[in-house]
């Protein structure tokens, strides 16, 4: 579903008409019509009175509902008190391995943001990767994709916590985008 169709079906839902949306936001019904037929977006201040008004997230206006992965199960866990061994290449992948003993497989992943076409522009310009280098500062955690018999986990390991996700669409082949990130399966296995 669009952002245009969202729009439409929450202004429906809340038996608004146009013009009636239109003076909520202070804008024109043409701005409204506009949005709605995704010939145009509604700026971030609109986004955030759009969500306010119909008593959503901006995240589940822009997103796509089935690419949000749900959390499964969030644990604290002290890094320093597991061992590398087996083919575990680092102490986070120990935590995956100890934690999902019974998985199908495990597979370490590499996550880098998802740019839009102005920061792809703006990161080329700039110096190329820079704004993927400031993404891996700012969550410097490591990530796993756990399968296991009928599902798939996306699984993030921090030196304090371990959180597992549900995937709500099959992680097939080598890479997919989960909530605006891309994550590439590295190049080996731990299980």
């Amino acid at each position: 579903m669009t952002l245009g169709e969202k729009i439409k079906d929450y202004r429906l839902r809340a038996k608004l008409s146009q013009e009636q949306l239109a003076h909520k936001l202070s804008v024109s019904r043409q701005a409204i019509t506009k949005w709605e037929n995704d010939k145009g977006m509604p700026d971030i201040q609109n986004l955030q009175y759009l969500a306010k008004l119909f008593d959503v997230s901006i995240d589940s206006l822009i997103n796509d509902p089935e690419d949000i992965a749900t959390i499964v199960v969030k644990e604290d866990i002290n890094i320093d008190s597991y061992q590398i061994k087996g083919k575990c290449r680092s102490k986070y992948d120990a935590v995956v391995h100890e934690k999902y003993q019974q998985a199908k497989a495990i597979f370490p992943l590499i996550r880098r943001k998802k740019l839009n076409f102005a920061q792809e522009v703006v990161d080329f310009i700039v110096q190329p990767g820079v704004l993927h280098t400031a993404d891996a500062f700012n969550d410097m955690s490591s990530y796993y994709l756990v399968e296991d018999t009928n599902k798939q986990l996306l699984v993030q390991v921090t030196k304090n916590t371990i959180e597992g996700r549900e995937l709500t669409k099959r992680f097939e082949g080598k890479k997919m985008v989960v909530d605006g990130h891309l994550y590439r399966k590295a190049t080996y296995q731990i299980l």
